[in-house]
């Protein structure tokens, strides 16, 4: 473990923390019609797979080990690399598999 793994971990943790309470209680159509939750979300999605990106680099065995690291990752490569095409419904999904696994 580096010296910079404990600062990425909290970074996840604070990110995963948010979202859910950005969610908790919304519907998606609450989610949908709230530009500023949804960009709140996607921000800490963003975060969040940029710490697991780090993360992965500085620690390579925790891609397998560490449930949903890929996920996180690629959900924010998504956010950030095809934010034009980026679905609604599949951002307001996603947190609860990265959190329940």
């Amino acid at each position: 473990m580096t010296d910079k793994t404990p600062k990425l971990l909290v970074d996840a943790l604070g990110a995963i923390d948010s979202v859910g309470d950005f969610v908790k209680g919304v519907s998606l159509v609450e989610y949908v019609a709230d530009k500023m939750r949804r960009s709140a979300v996607e921000r800490q999605l963003e975060i969040l797979g940029e710490a697991c990106s780090r993360l992965a680099k500085l620690e390579p065995t925790w891609v397998k080990s560490v449930a949903n690291l890929k996920l996180a990752i690629d959900l924010r490569n998504r956010i950030i690399h095809g934010y034009d095409s980026v679905d609604d419904e599949i951002v307001y999904s996603r947190p609860s598999v990265i959190l329940t696994a």
